[in-house]
Parts: C-alpha cells; sequence; structure tokens
C-alpha cells in the first residue's frame, strides 16, 4: 500500500474545496486576518526575524501568517496543489515565503539548512506511521538551541466515532487505518470521496520520539477545547472553543509541546 500516494492525491483534491471554504475564509485573510490561534500565537511569542520552518503546511494561511508577523519562514507539504496555492498567495499578498512541496520523510533529500524554530500544527502528525523517524526529521532541520513546537489535535479525540457517539478506534498505533470516507471537514457534505490513510499517535509515543531523537521537552499542554468547529455534534462555549456536545471538559481535544535541541 502506498500511502503517500493514496494520501497526496486525497489532500490535492481537498486543496480546490477548502481554498474555497468559508472554514478557511481565504478572503478575510487576504484583507489581514491572522490564521494562527491564540494556543500556539502564545507559545510562539515573538518571531520578527526568526527563521522558521513549518512542516505539513497545507495551502500555506498559518507559513503566511508567521511571515506577516516577521519570520523568514519555509513551508513544506505533501499536495502539490496545496504548495501552488500557497506560492499563488504568497506572490499576491506580497510576501517572502519559500515553499517546498516533499514528503516530510524525504525533506532531508531536498532541504539542507537550520532553523530557529520547527512548527507544526492541528492534524499532522497523524498522516506519518514512524514518530521517531519524524522527529529526527525534526531535530535534523533545527538549530543548536532552537525550539520545535506542535499543537496537535489529542489522540483521545481520535478513539472515537465520527459522530462521537461510542469509542471506535483505539489511543495506541496499532497500524494504518485505512478509509474511504466522503466530504471533508471543511465541508462533510462534499460530494468527494477519496481513500485516506492515518495512524493514531499516543502522547507517550510522540513524547519519546522527540526525547530519543536527542531533543530536552521543556513545555507540555493540554486543552479541553478546538479552536477549530472540524468535528461533529460540537457547541462553541467561547469565542473559537469548541467542544463535544454532552462531552463539555470532560475530554482533552488539543495538547501542545515545546522542545529544545
Amino acid at each position: 500500500m502506498d500511502y503517500i500516494k493514496i494520501n497526496q492525491n486525497l489532500w490535492d483534491k481537498r486543496t480546490d474545496i477548502h481554498v474555497e471554504s468559508d472554514f478557511y475564509n481565504v478572503g478575510e485573510f487576504k484583507e489581514g486576518k491572522d490564521s494562527l490561534n491564540s494556543i500556539e500565537i502564545e507559545l510562539l511569542g515573538d518571531i520578527k526575524g526568526k527563521k522558521i520552518l513549518h512542516l505539513q503546511c497545507h495551502f500555506g494561511m498559518d507559513t503566511l501568517s508567521l511571515a506577516r508577523r516577521g519570520a523568514e519562514v519555509t513551508g513544506v507539504d505533501l499536495s502539490s496543489k496545496a504548495i501552488s496555492k500557497a506560492c499563488e498567495l504568497n506572490e499576491e499578498l506580497g510576501l517572502s515565503a519559500k515553499f517546498i512541496q516533499s514528503d516530510i520523510y524525504q525533506l532531508p533529500e531536498v532541504l539542507d539548512e537550520q532553523f530557529d524554530i520547527v512548527f507544526t500544527s492541528y492534524g499532522t502528525i497523524g498522516w506519518l506511521p514512524d514518530m521517531k523517524k519524524w522527529a529526527d526529521v525534526v531535530a535534523k532541520f533545527l538549530k543548536p538551541g532552537g525550539q520545535f513546537l506542535i499543537v496537535e489535535f489529542h489522540p483521545v479525540v481520535w478513539m472515537f466515532s465520527y459522530d462521537f457517539k461510542k469509542v471506535e478506534y483505539g489511543y495506541f498505533n496499532t497500524g494504518a487505518i485505512v478509509e474511504e470516507l466522503e466530504g471533508t471537514y471543511t465541508d462533510a457534505k462534499d460530494e468527494i470521496k477519496e481513500k485516506e490513510v492515518s495512524w493514531n499517535h499516543g502522547l507517550c509515543e510522540v513524547q519519546d520520539a522527540l526525547i530519543k531523537s536527542g531533543l530536552t521537552l521543556r513545555d507540555l499542554k493540554e486543552f479541553d477545547y478546538s479552536p477549530y468547529n472540524c468535528f461533529e455534534n460540537t457547541i462553541e462555549l467561547a469565542s473559537n472553543q469548541f467542544q463535544i456536545k454532552g462531552m463539555e471538559g470532560k475530554i482533552p481535544m488539543v495538547y501542545s509541546i515545546v522542545a529544545t535541541k
């Protein structure tokens, strides 16, 4: 099973839908709205003049938000369609971000630089099978003293069925989860129907991979909300804070890790 080819096709198909969606609201972004959330903004701090590598950047909105904040940023994504859209946005907005189309594991073959910060966020590592291999890539691209920052959906969330009515998947990584689903998180009713391959990674697996790659964990936080309304059966308890109806405050939905080299 060529999971890279399968997922690349999925995200190529999703990109056109996402660019036009209300979820991403590219129009407001072009007018100056920051696409970053308070969680990562607080952890990143002042990034003016910092050199940042943004892994799995989709079509580049967060990458370009980092650039607007004064960073020298490079975005990487598997989807050639997403990278093409990111380059279009970059040119249209007159920003100086760089974009590379690459599988994360193959990135050292096409990029030879080191960065002050390596950043990734929201729905990224679940598309990768091997956390140690991923963490080795992160470590390779960090300067000595550099900082790695991940903000990611909590693995507990991925245990539930899509309607959150039952536990359907395992917390631990027991192998690939292969599904063929209709729609996408920006529009569940869209006619797109494609196969996808993903993995669930528990917190211990992620942290252990980073430690064994030589990084030092500095901060770990868990949040009982998602800043995105991208799940079924949600309720907005505060501005941009979505929880699962009937589970308010009972399950973690997002976590963040800061580690240094």
